[in-house]
């Protein structure tokens, strides 16, 4: 047996019961699955849970993959699918929490504030997180794939299970949509 086996025999033996197999099938793809949970959900405990809930369906489905997407493909199709979820429970939480106390929103940052170079940076950072969460999920979704993980159209389509057309409107409303919310930063 060679030293660096593919995702499909490692998903073979995994059926095997070869728990040795699934692990390094985690350890292969641990961290892409926390770049998309983390940037859908930001870094903390949401992201976490997702990101440890991918692998347990993932381990719970080995039987239905079939290899028709690379393994990437489809692990992300359950980050993707099950951070969606948490955003539809964090905007319920919101909107509940929201009525009951209004401060709960954090002020925007004066144009006035001077700052060094870090500074400006972690608030930029901060203005385009804000933005995104102004998107729906589903286009929330698209920016991070295509922009942000660098994903091309037809992963980004296999990935959410939309056509390709589907795609690339979303990611041209999700733009316009950022535009003002960034005031001229570069998307």
């Amino acid at each position: 047996m060679h030293d660096d086996p593919t995702d499909f025999e490692l998903v073979r033996r995994s059926l095997q019961d070869d728990d040795h197999a699934f692990g390094m099938l985690v350890e292969r793809y641990e961290a892409m699955v926390a770049s998309v949970t983390i940037r859908m959900l930001g870094a903390g405990p949401d992201a976490e849970d997702v990101g440890q809930e991918t692998f347990i369906r993932f381990y719970r489905t080995l039987d239905r993959f079939r290899g028709d997407a690379a393994l990437g493909t489809y692990l992300t199709r359950i980050a993707m699918n099950l951070s969606l979820n948490a955003l539809k429970r964090r905007k319920v939480r919101a909107t509940r929490h929201a009525d009951l106390d209004p401060s709960s929103t954090s002020p925007e940052p004066t144009a006035s504030e001077t700052a060094d170079a870090g500074v400006a940076r972690e608030q930029s950072a901060a203005q385009v997180t804000r933005a995104l969460d102004q998107l729906s999920p589903k286009h929330k979704a698209v920016v991070v794939l295509r922009l942000i993980e660098g994903r091309s159209t037809k992963e980004t389509s296999a990935v959410l299970g939309v056509p390709a057309g589907t795609v690339m409107s979303r990611l041209k409303r999700a733009i316009e949509a950022l535009r003002p919310a960034l005031e001229g930063d570069a998307i």
